[in-house]
């Protein structure tokens, strides 16, 4: 397979609130974009990067799918399937790893390639900080460029109701990444976020100029969704509380 087993993306994050009332949340991270077949030889690597094992940074399966620790692959291929999507012939998942042991990921992606290396599908897993967590499958065609829409199917903001509906932008090069998701409700725009970076190769030297920059990423972002969510209950936003957790079908977006 061509290209790195394992790259570094170094991001920025923003999401703006438009209604009832402007609000601005925006930060560095960075995660890392990895080859779910080849996890191993990203790990074999790399000193500081482990896989399913104590390391600096590492990057465990029972983080992220069914999170039980069963092959990431298996179940999304069994999600694409489930979608009518075709097995890919290479799986990437985008996230942050574990940093000295912490992690949290508000959204995972997961990049699907055909035999050529043409994008054929993407797998958004988004999670919220009550522990629940959804999957949200989009076909691609082709093209760096990707546009769908999906309706909201789990509890995300308390400040954000249920009927809401996502439209999603992806946009994937051979440096850069950029993800655009914009929430609606009632016909109005309530929320954009976005994430926008670039790629590198995963090095140790890559690896350590990022901890040095941003040590604690991972508890900078969970940091950071809780500040901004009391300053928007002080600004007066209104409260939603969770429903029950949606069924572990995916959402289709189209």
């Amino acid at each position: 397979m061509s290209g790195p087993p394992a790259e570094i993306l170094r991001a920025r994050v923003v999401h703006v609130r438009h209604h009832p009332f402007r609000h601005r949340l925006d930060y560095r991270i960075w995660a890392l974009l990895l080859d779910l077949d080849r996890l191993d030889d990203a790990a074999a690597a790399s000193r500081l990067f482990a896989h399913d094992g104590a390391g600096l940074v590492s990057f465990h399966a029972i983080d992220h799918g069914p999170r039980d620790g069963s092959s990431l692959r298996a179940w999304a291929d069994a999600l694409l399937a489930e979608a009518g999507v075709a097995r890919p012939a290479r799986i990437r998942i985008l996230a942050m790893p574990r940093v000295l042991g912490y992690v949290f990921n508000p959204i995972t992606l997961y990049l699907c390639e055909d035999e050529s290396g043409e994008p054929s599908a993407v797998i958004y897993q988004v999670k919220n900080t009550f522990g629940d967590q959804h999957p949200y499958v989009a076909r691609l065609s082709g093209g760096m460029s990707h546009r769908h829409a999906a309706r909201k199917t789990m509890h995300v903001s308390p400040f954000i109701g249920m009927a809401a509906r996502y439209g999603f932008t992806l946009a994937v090069s051979g440096q850069r990444i950029g993800l655009v998701i914009d929430e609606h409700e009632d016909g109005a725009r309530v929320l954009t976020a976005s994430l926008a970076g670039q790629r590198e190769p995963m090095t140790d030297r890559g690896l350590l100029r990022a901890l040095a920059a941003m040590p604690f990423v991972t508890i900078k972002a969970m940091a950071a969704i809780h500040v901004h969510a009391l300053r928007l209950w002080l600004k007066g936003a209104r409260y939603h509380a969770r429903p029950a957790p949606p069924a572990p079908a995916p959402t289709i977006a189209r």
